[in-house]
């Protein structure tokens, strides 16, 4: 009885990882050009999103710090309406009063001087006033609202009853007047500038006035004595509280004449408004990236047609329609895969630069360069994805014969 003998079914060797990233890579080499450019328009998607989400972080950062050197516990109190329907005034006493909440730790003010002016000297007509205001202000006023002085001093207790002026950042340079000595004419005389303050983040009121002594004010102004704002310091477990209590407080009588408000809400609602912009600026950017991953589509779907000669030869060779498939949705991710590594490093440049030029830390978080590569690879996987479905189906008689 003969044997017959079968010839086991030859099976097709199969491609590991590496093989398809060296058939990918061999493929991108073949058309530098093509491959830079599509990969340009990955990289200006990917940059755009990392450098929006990279200077919105650094300018939180920027609040963040700027909060924690300042302080979130300080509150702000003005007049409100009256219920007359004019201007309110808060009571000579608010401030002694609000000095006795226990949880208060500093609590000072500023007095708005009605109908006084500060000029460069006595020629300039009256009106020309470079929209500084005046007002009367005490010694404890800088360490309550976190300001400091860039040239010269503050009002001290020699100074403060003396026709001596302080200019807040922006009324210094409004009025062209940074070193101390100067001469200003207020209030129909002549008062010697004692110092420049720096920038007040929290009290930005401050950085367009002229202050004077609350008692020069008085003798040489005319100052009625009734404070304009008031700066609260409380314990930081106990802002809340204080602020319930703070218009009853500074003025009993009429408590819902008075306004209470947190500065750091301000900085907050900055840093909110930012966040909205963020996001407008990263629809933009993916908008982008999505541009270029139809780039990386049309390059695969091309290189596709240029390339049938070789897919028929290998289908011929004994490549099946799944290694066809896998080569070329191997070469779309390595496309993607460099602009998305190009995008990151050109975004997080821009970003320590802008960080830089601000005077920011530089913050770039690093789910969002994760984020940014996943995002490449899909949309290489997907751009790749009909290109290599098509290539597989190619016949290799069809394709051998269009050589």
């Amino acid at each position: 009885m003969s044997r017959r003998h079968r010839t086991p079914a030859l099976r097709p060797a199969r491609l590991g990882p590496a093989d398809l990233v060296r058939l990918g890579g061999t493929g991108l080499r073949t058309r530098p050009l093509r491959v830079f450019l599509s990969a340009l328009g990955i990289a200006i998607g990917v940059a755009a999103m990392i450098a929006v989400v990279g200077i919105s972080s650094s300018s939180r950062a920027e609040v963040d710090r700027l909060l924690d050197g300042l302080g979130t516990n300080m509150l702000r109190v003005a007049p409100g309406e009256a219920a007359s329907g004019g201007s309110a005034e808060l009571p000579r006493e608010t401030v002694p009063m609000i000095r006795r909440v226990g949880p208060v730790q500093q609590v000072t003010s500023i007095g708005a001087v009605e109908g006084a002016a500060v000029y460069r000297n006595q020629h300039i007509p009256t009106g020309r006033t470079s929209s500084v205001e005046v007002a009367a202000a005490g010694p404890r006023l800088l360490p309550a609202i976190g300001g400091e002085v860039r040239i010269g001093r503050w009002l001290e207790s020699a100074t403060e009853q003396y026709p001596a002026v302080v200019l807040g950042a922006q009324a210094a340079r409004r009025l062209d007047a940074d070193e101390p000595g100067t001469r200003l004419w207020l209030g129909d005389r002549w008062f010697s500038l004692v110092g420049v303050l720096r920038p007040v983040p929290l009290a930005p009121e401050i950085d367009n006035t002229a202050l004077v002594g609350w008692d020069a004010a008085r003798t040489y102004l005319g100052f009625d004595g009734h404070p304009s704002t008031v700066y609260v310091r409380a314990r930081d477990d106990r802002v809340t509280a204080v602020w319930n209590v703070l218009a009853a407080t500074a003025n009993p009588e009429n408590p819902g004449e008075v306004l209470v408000s947190r500065p750091s809400d301000a900085l907050a609602a900055r840093e909110a408004t930012e966040s909205a912009l963020t996001g407008l600026l990263l629809g933009l950017g993916g908008v982008a990236l999505l541009v270029g991953g139809v780039g990386v589509g049309n390059t695969m779907v091309i290189s596709v047609l240029e390339r049938r000669p070789e897919i028929g030869l290998r289908r011929a060779l004994g490549a099946t329609s799944g290694q066809i498939r896998g080569q070329f949705v191997a070469e779309s991710l390595l496309l993607s895969v460099l602009g998305g590594l190009a995008g990151t490093v050109l975004g997080t440049a821009i970003t320590a630069g802008y960080a830089a030029l601000r005077g920011w830390p530089t913050t770039v978080p690093p789910w969002s360069a994760a984020l940014a590569v996943a995002v490449t690879l899909l949309i290489g996987a997907l751009a790749g994805l009909y290109p290599a479905v098509r290539a597989g189906r190619l016949p290799p008689t069809e394709a051998l014969t269009s050589a």
